[in-house]
């Protein structure tokens, strides 16, 4: 006895069903996706003290013909700081140097170099042709030290109060519309915060 035959309406749905159902989850995946700001990301170490890690400074750089210093976990104590986790072979860290320079204008802060994973000759020819907005650079070579500041990638940068507590985390460049409707505010916020 045989089966009798589906008809062809009947053929083209149970095909085109489980289709309809993929097409519809990878619509969900990429629409959930895609919607991502990264640089909203919350970071555990807001509130906490800046972590205590002691990095060497960049060898043979300069900055007004004194040597730049290295990190030292003490240069956060008192002074609201500007970290900067930054490497030559970054291309967004190209884009924001120029911004970085610019902040560096402001007296009331320092700005904190973290080079990531970097040759010396790389960090300093690219310092060499954005400027140097760096007061201190510490040097992470093997990237522990960026590990302990709860770093996702290059570029990150951080607020960091005149209490040495982390107040802000920016990931991803920073660019002229950030530095507008957020980084300055933040910066103001920390110094407000502690004078």
């Amino acid at each position: 006895m045989t089966e009798p035959a589906t008809p062809p309406r009947q053929r083209r749905l149970l095909v085109m069903l489980p289709l309809l159902a993929f097409a519809t989850l990878a619509a969900l995946f990429w629409f959930r996706l895609g919607d991502r700001d990264t640089s909203r990301i919350p970071s555990a170490l807001i509130g906490r003290d800046a972590p205590q890690t002691t990095l060497p400074p960049l060898a043979d750089l300069t900055r007004d013909g004194a040597p730049v210093p290295g990190l030292d976990p003490a240069a956060f104590k008192g002074k609201v700081s500007l970290v900067n986790v930054w490497a030559s072979w970054c291309v967004p860290c190209h884009e924001e140097a120029p911004l970085l320079t610019a902040l560096s204008a402001d007296k009331r802060l320092q700005i904190i170099g973290i080079n990531y994973k970097d040759t010396p000759d790389n960090a300093r020819r690219f310092l060499g042709r954005y400027g140097n907005p760096f007061s201190i650079v510490g040097v992470d070579g093997n990237g522990r030290g960026s590990i302990e500041w709860g770093v996702y990638g290059v570029p990150e940068t951080f607020i960091v109060g005149r209490d040495g507590k982390i107040a802000y985390k920016l990931i991803g460049a920073i660019t002229p519309e950030n530095i507008g409707t957020v980084l300055k505010s933040e910066i103001d916020k920390a110094l407000k915060a502690g004078s």
